[in-house]
Formats: structure tokens, sequence, C-alpha cells
């Protein structure tokens, strides 16, 4: 049997990017690695082609090779997704749909053939079998969580590394928190689930002898969710950065209580974690206790991130406005704390009722939904009806966006950050890297609207932060993307 398996497209949000790869010559952040996974899971004697549609077009060939094609989404990608499921029901082409999309039981999956509900591990058998038979059900569903021990090494062969800025590895599923508007709980549970050090090396190797060398994420949403396990996991990641001389810069997700374990950050930092998102919310107390997010109010938040960022690990953080709880001036105490903490890559975010959430049962009942999430809280669109006036939300999350992301108030918390940044890792120096400074200079130092910015940043940066030079170049081309995306956000409708 062939199988195409086909990832559909991203639009441009603060977690695409797109303003910024191609200053590296690259497509899209990182590999689908959750389909090519699947197909690792597949028999052996079928047939595999991946067409990722952030890196390349869907052919009319590539439909005619296909006996079925297998597709893998979030809800943002929804309507790319829908898309091409029309598109192969136009050529009688089965389709199979799996991923998180399939747990907001979004109506439009009707048109696919086949829906995958659960993770592959407990499924992928049954239904290859079904499928050889040419007895494919409409739906299969698991809601039993599989061990993580079993998983295979995913088939990064079928997909054109090139074209990636990161590669990506999966060391856990879950998250133990209760966040009320989190879907991870929801669909990966409250209990962590991990792989192996041995698993994870394997997957390294992997990555290594393909040539690969610079960014490498861990996917996890929580990476330490598990903490009795990361940290066996650590001196294995450290050792195996020693031996192969340090290949690959690491960055991840994790919850703000990473602050109350030091030993943990050395490790990290020693592992060569250069950057953690943390999900941080908001500076409302009374916010953070409205969606139950406790483990950010057991110590100071500004103490918590400098702290982390004294271990030379770069903060990435999440905010969001639209609790029930925020009072007038959240919009202003949201710009002080980002300004405060210096962190120059701040995802500001409206609140969003993700399906089957536990915020999505409560606005339900209390009937305040209006519509499906999009699945992308960074658009200036509400799906429920908030405590606070809707126009001044939405005027307020505008303002937000359009003060962090101003080119001088941008630079000035860069300059910040650099300031408090300790010893970090040393990231390894790529082609890309070359090419992609170059580019800023040119794009960016020339031919910009913020180009006087731009110089005092790096000129800055050339006399007081030598040794993170690296991190300059790469903040002020990060720059560049949330420039351009929060002008088209912040457009008045």
């Amino acid at each position: 049997m062939k199988v195409l398996m086909v990832y559909p497209e991203f639009p441009d949000t603060f977690w695409s990017f797109k303003h910024a790869l191609p200053f590296q010559g690259k497509r899209s952040a990182y590999p689908p690695l959750g389909m090519l996974t699947v197909s690792a899971m597949l028999p052996p004697n079928w047939e595999r082609r991946m067409v990722d549609l952030n890196v390349r077009r869907l052919t009319d060939s590539d439909l005619a090779w296909a006996d079925v094609a297998f597709f893998s989404a979030m809800m943002v990608q929804g309507p790319s997704l829908h898309e091409q499921i029309d598109r192969c029901r136009r050529r009688g082409l089965k389709t199979v749909v799996g991923g998180p999309i399939t747990s907001a039981h979004d109506p439009l999956l009707e048109r696919a053939d086949h829906v995958v509900e659960g993770e592959a591990e407990e499924i992928i058998p049954e239904l290859a079998a079904d499928l050889e038979r040419g007895e494919g059900k409409r739906s299969y569903q698991r809601r039993q969580l599989p061990d993580l021990m079993q998983v295979p090494l995913p088939h990064l062969h079928l997909a054109e590394l090139r074209r990636y800025s990161a590669m990506a590895v999966q060391y856990s599923r879950g998250c133990p928190f209760t966040c009320e508007f989190c879907d991870i709980i929801e669909i990966y549970g409250r209990r962590p689930r991990t792989k192996t050090p041995e698993q994870v090396l394997a997957e390294l190797d992997q990555i290594h002898g393909m040539g690969w060398r610079g960014p490498v994420f861990l996917v996890d949403d929580n990476f330490i969710g598990n903490k009795k396990s990361v940290k066996q996991l650590l001196p294995h990641l450290v050792e195996w950065q020693r031996a192969h001389k340090h290949p690959f810069s690491l960055f991840t997700e994790a919850s703000l209580n990473l602050a109350e374990d030091e030993e943990l950050l050395r490790q990290m930092r020693d592992a060569h974690f250069t950057r953690v998102f943390l999900g941080i919310e908001t500076p409302v107390a009374d916010s953070l206790k409205e969606a139950t997010k406790f483990q950010n109010l057991r110590k100071g938040l500004l103490e918590s991130v400098h702290l982390i960022q004294s271990y030379g690990i770069e903060v990435m953080a999440g905010f969001i406005v639209g609790f029930d709880n925020d009072p007038p001036d959240v919009f202003e105490r949201q710009i002080q704390f980002i300004r405060e903490a210096a962190i120059p890559l701040s995802m500001v975010g409206l609140l969003s009722a993700l399906p089957n959430t536990q915020l999505w049962r409560r606005l339900k009942a209390e009937g305040r939904l209006i519509k499906q999430s999009l699945g992308n809280n960074t658009l200036v669109d509400l799906n429920f009806i908030p405590k606070m006036d809707m126009e001044k939300l939405l005027e307020g999350y505008r303002r937000i966006l359009q003060t962090i992301y101003s080119p001088k108030e941008y630079f000035e918390r860069a300059s910040a950050f650099l300031s408090q940044l300790g010893s970090a890792a040393r990231t390894p120096l790529v082609l890309s890297d070359l090419v992609a400074a170059a580019r800023s200079f040119w794009r960016q130092g020339f031919r910009s609207d913020y180009r006087r910015e731009y110089w005092r940043f790096l000129m800055e940066a050339v006399r007081r932060h030598r040794q993170h030079f690296d991190k300059a170049m790469t903040l002020a081309i990060m720059g560049h993307h949330f420039f351009a995306l929060t002008a088209a956000t912040t457009q008045e409708p």
C-alpha cells in the first residue's frame, strides 16, 4: 500500500516565525515529528511519501501515486486541512485524519473517510490491518494512554531537513497541573509519561548521523512535568553533548516551578539548554487563581524569570488577557511586567476557550460561548463573552502588542535581557547563521524603517555583551517577525 502523509500549512502566527525564517533560507521551524513517528509504526512493506505543506506544495502527481492520504493537524491548521481533504475527495482518494484537531470534534472532519482520536501507538496496528483489507472503520478511538517506552525512532529520512531551522525530539507527554484553559491535560493526561534516556539518545544519534548541527527542540508541553525522570535523563544529555563536542543547542517548554530547583537549572545549563518557554500568563494573582495556575503563585514571577536567565537560559513566555478577574489596568500591568522581566520573545494572546477544556465546559454552562476556537489566540477575536467590555478588551490587547513590539521598546528589552543573561552555552555556528546575519545587516540595517534602533542595539551588544552577540543577532532577526506580525494583527477591522 502507498501512503501519502500530508502535513497541513500553518497560518502566520507568533509561532510560525514566517517573517524570520527567510533570513536563514528556511521554510519552516520544525519537521512534523508526530507524522514521522507514525510512519515508523506502519507496516514495513508499505511505501511512504511525506509532503509538508509548510515547505512545499502538494502536487497532482503526489495524489495520483497514493492509495490513501494520512493527515495530522492541530486546530490552527484546520483551514489548510479542510482544503486538502476536499482535494483528495475530488480525486476519490481515501483520507485518514489524526492529531490534536480530532479531539475538538470539528464538524468539518466529517469530510474525512477515517478519523483517529487518541495516541497512535494503540491504534495504528488495527487501522493499518483494516486499510489493507479495504475495511477501514469511520472512527478509531483509544482512551488509554500508551507507554512511551515502545515509541520507535521517527522516519526523519522522509523530511527535507535542510528546509527546517531546528530539529525536534519528544521526551514526554502530559502535564501534572490543572490550568483551566489548557487542552494538553485533556488530551495527554495529568501523569507525565516519559521515554527512557536510551530512547532520547538514540534520536539524538539519528539526528547527528544525518548531519544536523544546531538547534534541537524538545517538544514536550512541560519538559519538567516528571522531575524525577528528567533528572535521570539530564546527566545522559550532558555526557552525550560532551562526547559529541556539543553539536546541538537545546530548547524546550516548561512550567514556572523550574525556578524552584537550581539543581535542575544547573543540569539544563550543562546539557546546553539555551532557551525555555514558560507559561507566565499574567502578573494578576486573582487571574492566576481563576485559571487554577497555582504553580505560578509559589514564588515571585520576576524573581523566577531573572533566576532562570542568570543560568544562561533565555526565557520566552506566554501571556494572556481576558480572564474574568482581569482589572481595568491589566494591559499596563502586562506591559510593565514584560518590560521589567526583560523577556524579548513575549507571546501575548487573548484567552481562548479550547474545546473540551475545563474553561470551555464552564463557559458553556454559563451560556458564554460564542463559537468554536480557531486554535490561534493571537487573533484580535474572541470565542466567548468576556466579563470586561469586549471592545475595551480588544483595544487593550492591541495596545499591548503595539507597545511591546514597537522597535524601540523591543530592542531596549532585548538589551536589558542580554545584561541579565548569565554565562550561556556556546551555540554551534552553522552556515545558515552567517547567511542570516548577512541578510539581516542588509534588510534590517539598510532597508527597514527601524534601522536606527537596529544598529543602536547591535552596537550596544558589541560594546557590552560581546559574548552574547550571536544571541543578539538572533533576537534582532526574531524582532523582524514580531514587528511584521504585530502590524498585521493589530490593524483595525
